[in-house]
């Protein structure tokens, strides 16, 4: 099974990204969790902050390469206890990036109190060998059309 941890993206740029995710108990990594009190645990906020900014890297390079995470530094997570039914606010930013590395940061927000952060995420890079595909999959996992990314046409 594959997880997504953002619904859709709401913002795009070269250097931010903004997306939502609303957190469901009929989420499968709920089930069982926390001896029947589902809450959301914080490495689930952690991994949607990150799949975000991953994202948001790719889109800056033109879909022409692929990020792996190889650090994260200074994560911060708010004692919520959020159980599910909430909707969260998700917004990286890439500080530096180059052909080889990115550095970003990323934080969460549920009504609008910061509930987690994550100050330092390196990622390293490898050549994306079907650009083409990678740009379709972030449209398709996006919810963004094909005017929202440039260079791709329209109904493609």
């Amino acid at each position: 099974m594959r997880f997504l941890f953002y619904d859709r993206v709401s913002e795009l740029g070269k250097g931010r990204i903004v997306g939502t995710k609303a957190f469901a108990l009929s989420e499968e990594y709920l089930r069982g969790h926390f001896n029947r009190t589902p809450l959301v645990p914080g490495t689930i906020l952690v991994e949607a902050m990150v799949q975000l900014l991953g994202w948001g890297i790719i889109h800056a390079h033109d879909f022409r390469l692929s990020a792996i995470v190889s650090l994260i530094e200074g994560v911060t997570i708010v004692n919520a206890r959020l159980r599910p039914g909430f909707e969260a606010r998700i917004t990286g930013e890439i500080l530096s990036t180059s052909a080889n590395d990115s550095l970003g940061r990323a934080w969460l927000d549920v009504g609008g109190t910061r509930i987690a952060a994550v100050d330092r995420v390196i990622f390293n890079h490898f050549p994306a060998s079907r650009p083409e595909a990678l740009r379709e999959l972030f449209r398709y996992c996006s919810g963004l059309g094909p005017q929202d990314l440039p260079g791709q046409e329209p109904g493609v």
